[in-house]
């Protein structure tokens, strides 16, 4: 009874293409690749931020404006 209950089970082989194997080279590239971006970009971030620093000075020096001494700036009148 239980052999005419049982569903035949079809199944279809699909040949895919292989895929192309990654070697510890492309893996070693790739790293290398991403460093040097994370590096020029913290360089073009740097570069960026100390020439908005430097800029602020030459503006102060400009106009003669002296930033508040933090001993003036924490002090409770």
């Amino acid at each position: 009874m239980l052999l005419a209950l049982q569903q035949t089970v079809m199944v279809r082989v699909v040949q895919e293409q292989p895929v192309a194997e990654t070697t510890a080279a492309d893996v070693l590239l790739g790293a290398i690749g991403l460093t040097g971006v994370l590096i020029v970009g913290a360089l073009l971030l740097g570069a960026l931020f100390g020439a908005v620093l430097i800029g602020i000075k030459k503006m102060r020096e400009k106009y003669n404006l002296e930033p508040v001494p933090d001993s003036e700036a924490l002090k409770i009148i």
